[in-house]
């Protein structure tokens, strides 16, 4: 009897053990995935890499992200970490900038400041800017923490995993689209340009031009 018990309480060890190193080696994964693609995408807002080499303004990934530009930006209704629902439907007839990005994404960080600023330069023009967070395992406290030291104050939405699929499955952070007040999108840019390129884009969405 006594060995019974033992032998059991073995095998549940032994199955506890298998589960630990299971959701270990999954969550290393998922960080190491992270680390790559932070890497990859870590550029500065002069536009070259770490190595010094100038970041190229087409990159294969760039190149096969589906073109978007003149179609009807496809509508969502989404959470905000403040708890409100966001409707890209309450904002026809306003320019609005689209932002894909995620906390462990070096160089959504530093354009994050930029959107912040020309929120506020552009809110009398109707523009509006709202960014969807696309971590998967983050908590909102992460998030928001996160967004507080970026000083952003526009919309942050959580994503439902399907907004980015309608957006042409989003492969690159950050990832922007810049839409008209017809409701269609005017530019998208993948990776990190520079300020003066935001800003160029944010004034075509608000003026109407092409």
């Amino acid at each position: 009897m006594k060995r019974n018990v033992l032998v059991s309480a073995a095998i549940v060890v032994f199955i506890a053990l298998l589960v630990w190193a299971g959701v270990h080696n999954l969550r290393r994964r998922h960080e190491e995935a992270a680390k790559i693609r932070e890497q990859q995408l870590t550029v500065v807002a002069d536009g070259k890499t770490q190595g010094g080499a100038t970041a190229s303004a087409s990159s294969p990934s760039e190149d096969a992200t589906p073109n978007l530009r003149g179609k009807e930006a496809s509508g969502f209704t989404l959470v905000g970490l403040d708890g409100k629902k966001f409707s890209l439907k309450d904002y026809k007839g306003k320019p609005v900038l689209v932002n894909f990005w995620a906390t462990w994404c070096a160089p959504c960080k530093v354009e994050m400041p930029w959107f912040e600023e020309f929120h506020k330069k552009y809110a009398g023009d109707g523009l509006q800017i709202v960014g969807i967070t696309e971590d998967a395992d983050a908590g909102k406290d992460e998030i928001s923490k996160a967004v507080q030291k970026t000083g952003a104050t526009y919309p942050i939405l959580l994503t439902d995993n399907k907004v980015d699929k309608a957006y042409g499955d989003v492969e690159v952070l950050p990832m922007s689209f810049y839409i008209g007040r017809d409701g269609k999108i005017v530019t998208q840019t993948a990776g990190l340009g520079t300020k003066d390129e935001v800003e160029a884009n944010l004034k075509k969405i608000i003026s109407g031009g092409e």
